[in-house]
């Protein structure tokens, strides 16, 4: 299994590099959505970016400290509670891949927050 910071960074990066994927190609990604504004995907682009910052920031703490991993497992939780809120809310607002990209992610995130959230009890700090 990989090392607790070690997922930590992989959050990181898929974070980050998704935000800035949002920012930058939001023209692309509300087309992509079938939808006319772009500020959601920039914002949500921007949120994950200073998220990203945030987790990185933690993965190289030295020992990690538990409250940020802890916190950084909740805001996942959180995100995959607000992407199920939001395929039921919007599926006949937005494309259907624009679906499948909200469950997608979401199912990452999932996967992030259990693997945060084993790593965490094995250094015996949860």
């Amino acid at each position: 299994m990989l090392s607790l910071p070690n997922i930590l960074k992989i959050n990181a990066i898929s974070s980050g590099a998704t935000g800035l994927l949002l920012v930058l190609f939001s023209n692309f990604f509300a087309s992509l959505f079938g939808v006319d504004q772009v500020s959601p995907f920039i914002g949500v682009g921007i949120f994950l970016v200073l998220f990203a910052a945030f987790v990185l920031f933690a993965a190289f703490q030295k020992p990690l400290n538990k409250g940020q991993v802890t916190l950084i497992i909740w805001l996942d939780r959180i995100w995959v509670i607000g992407s199920i809120i939001a395929v039921a809310l919007l599926t006949s607002h937005i494309s259907m891949i624009g679906t499948v990209l909200i469950a997608g992610v979401a199912l990452w995130v999932a996967a992030m927050a259990v693997l945060q959230s084993k790593g965490l009890r094995l250094t015996g700090s949860y």
